[in-house]
């Protein structure tokens, strides 16, 4: 064989090289092909040198072989010279006599990705009050949990905090420890986890820090929640099959006697609102707010679909879902070379290998098939089909979702040819830029409940997130055999938790915090989202006063204080009778005056307008606290959103702080006319005294059309 040109390379120290997620497992076999990074440092000056051509002919040249199709995996080419390839040991002897060969390694991507996204760093990097945050519990309502998870090990961790009146009723073979410090059973299969969902939202609110965690090295990294050395009670509420409502009352009314500091219930109706008399959550997290306890919901996955909302009561933190700056990329390459980015979570590797590329109807037996339905098929070696949720989920097959567009593409290119390969490859992670972006399967506002109240309030990332899962569980919807101790999951679902460990961590640091102060810090300064669509999806209807910022939401300078007997004034000016306000707050109530619901003290203000073509004129009356430095100005900024045409004054317009814990309140007044019927007008007050900005969001509405999205 001809002595590769030594001339053409570079011999320049190695550089650090992106993690690429089909390296094979190592074996013994020298023939086995592993995937190695081929680096020949700087480009050469000249204008004739083809750097893909150099690879290819190199290849050609180690292997043997005039193909390469499954060898060649990436050529650098643009700020440095390079290659990855899959080689056996003899052939990565051979190149490595002239050029820098090295084995490709799994870089550490975190895992929860979602927290460093958040700023909410590992380890050190965050501040912590660690023996504040060890005395914290958080109660979790959901399908129960894995107890023998590392997520839940009770390592390093000392006995339960003494307020802890909870017990370990887990059922057989079920043991409770340190870390994992309580377990009730309402569905007479235990709490043990048999389905991955309970397991997932726990260790997500927190998990401990668990290295090496991935799916089937997707994401590999390491897992942890918003809170590691807080303790955990489990409430399994839910099977596989359903959620009863009368089990989630009872979970509440045990979980507050237990003693929890906050409740997290990723469970909801499924669709719209029920009046707060009816919905057991809404109930059961009036009590748990009258005992000091917040509780966060998830606010639906009936997206984008307007009034879609289901958890809207103003003494519960609703969360939409939102995207992080991962994303899981699943890539199909075709016979021309063209590379299409595809979205699923796919953890099987076809080692490049080519396979012709067939349509529905056809026989894809060893084929690929391509497919506008989102399901894998059982025949085909892998399936190709249209993405029509915009995030990747679990394949229990080989399978890629494309864009609609490069969906098209590929269609329209099969068609165009007699016998058209291609091949669909592991998935990856990759950066996502136009993060946060809220999810369309995250359910939109307005409450119709209360329609002077925002909901959502918050939006946290719920798109694509791995965190523990149950060895019993499927990790996906279709028959799938694989068990795993770690899986991605998207939905409000992982949102809530989010929110659950930001606001524990708050607490940490706050103590003394009611659940309203904790949800106006997380509330007033959050990230403000854009518009990244048209229509009502993509306003505050979908995110709320934007997306949580935990490290901004420990000092938020001002803060929105409430009370229960605020939420009751609020239930009266719904117009609730004696009777009915009885069955919510479990108290005799007598409503006195006639308090508007929209001048609720809450840190968002929203109002539905009767009609659209006149001119109108509303106000809102707030009352802020100074949590922040003793003797501080905060002066008023308004923001009208792009195309608002509203007109908003403060009054006063300027706030003077003299003291910690000082109250002074002010009124907004907003008027205008001939508003947008399809799309709410909005604003943001910010209250600033040059070092904290306290946001609010202002919402003026009418009737929104289902189709306006």
């Amino acid at each position: 064989m001809e002595k590769l040109p030594a001339n053409s390379f570079c011999l320049l120290a190695c550089v650090l090289v992106l993690f690429l997620s089909s390296v094979l497992a190592v074996t013994d076999d020298p023939q086995d092909k592993q995937v190695y990074i081929v680096y020949m440092g700087s480009l050469p000056s000249g204008l004739e040198y083809s750097p893909m051509s150099h690879h290819v002919s190199i290849l050609q040249e180690i292997t043997g072989e005039s193909s390469i199709d499954g060898r060649l995996l990436r050529s650098y080419k643009r700020s440095f010279n390079g290659f990855a390839a899959r080689l056996s040991e003899p052939e990565r002897e051979k190149i490595a006599g002239v050029v820098s060969v090295f084995r490709s390694k799994k870089l550490q991507i975190q895992t929860t990705a979602s927290w460093d996204f958040m700023g909410l760093k590992e380890g050190k990097n965050t501040k912590r009050n660690l023996a504040v945050e060890s005395d914290t519990i958080i109660g979790l309502i959901d399908t129960g949990i894995w107890p023998e998870s590392e997520s839940f090990s009770d390592k390093g961790f000392g006995p339960p905090p003494k307020k802890w009146k909870g017990v370990c009723s887990g059922g057989k073979n079920f043991t409770c420890n340190n870390k994992l410090i309580g377990a009730r059973d309402y569905t007479r299969e235990g709490t043990r986890d048999l389905d991955g969902h309970g397991s997932h939202t726990s260790s997500i609110a927190a998990g401990n820090a668990v290295s090496g965690a991935s799916f089937f090295g997707i994401g590999n990294g390491t897992a942890r929640g918003g809170v590691p050395a807080a303790r955990i009670a489990a409430y399994k509420v839910c099977t596989s099959t359903e959620c009863g409502s009368e089990a989630v009352l009872s979970a509440f009314d045990d979980a507050i006697a237990d003693g929890v500091d906050f409740i997290s219930i990723s469970i909801g109706g499924g669709g719209a609102a029920r009046r707060y008399e009816e919905d057991t959550t809404a109930i059961g997290a009036f009590h748990a707010m009258a005992k000091g306890i917040l509780t966060v919901n998830s606010a639906g996955n009936s997206g984008p679909k307007p009034t879609s909302v289901g958890s809207v009561a103003p003494w519960i933190l609703t969360v939409g879902a939102s995207t992080t700056n991962r994303e899981f990329l699943t890539k199909v390459v075709i016979q021309n070379g063209k590379t299409l980015s595809g979205r699923s979570v796919n953890a099987f590797d076809l080692q490049g290998k080519n396979y012709p590329l067939v349509f529905q109807g056809s026989e894809a037996m060893g084929k690929i098939l391509v497919s506008v339905y989102s399901f894998s098929s059982d025949v085909a070696v892998a399936t190709i089909t249209k993405d029509y949720k915009n995030y990747a989920t679990i394949s229990s097959r080989p399978l890629s979702a494309l864009s609609p567009d490069d969906f098209d593409f590929l269609v329209s290119y099969v068609n165009s040819t007699k016998s058209t390969q291609g091949t669909v490859l592991k998935t990856e992670a990759d950066f996502n830029q136009k993060a946060p972006k809220v999810a369309s399967f995250s359910s939109r506002g307005p409450n119709t409940i209360a329609v002077d109240l925002l909901k959502p309030d918050i939006t946290a990332p719920g798109v694509e997130i791995l965190a523990a899962y149950s060895p019993l569980g499927s990790p996906t919807e279709d028959i799938d055999q694989r068990h795993v101790k770690y899986s991605v999951l998207s939905g409000t679902s992982m949102s809530c938790p989010h929110v659950t460990g930001v606001a524990a961590y708050i607490k940490t640091f706050h103590p003394d915090w009611s659940p309203a102060v904790i949800q106006s810090a997380i509330m007033t300064t959050a990230w403000s989202m854009n518009a990244s669509d048209t229509g009502v999806a993509s306003t505050e209807f979908a995110y709320g006063a934007g997306h949580v910022d935990p490290i901004a939401a420990l000092n938020p300078g001002l803060v929105y204080e409430l009370d229960k007997a605020d939420h009751i004034t609020f239930l009266c000016g719904l117009n609730y009778t004696s009777k009915t306000l009885k069955l919510i707050t479990g108290e005799a109530v007598t409503c006195t005056g006639n308090t508007l619901p929209r001048n609720l003290n809450y840190p968002s203000m929203s109002a539905k307008l009767s009609k659209t073509n006149s001119s109108f004129t509303i106000s809102f009356n707030r009352t802020v606290t100074n949590v922040g430095t003793p003797t501080s100005t905060y002066k008023s900024q308004i923001v009208l959103n792009q195309g608002t045409k509203l007109s908003v004054k403060v009054s006063p317009d300027v706030l003077f702080m003299k003291s910690v814990n000082e109250k002074q309140s002010f009124t907004v007044t907003v008027s205008g006319d001939n508003i947008d019927p399809n799309l709410p007008s909005s604003a943001s007050l910010i209250w600033s005294d040059g070092t904290h900005n306290v946001r609010s969001p202002i919402v003026v509405y009418t009737d929104v059309p289902n189709d306006s999205i």
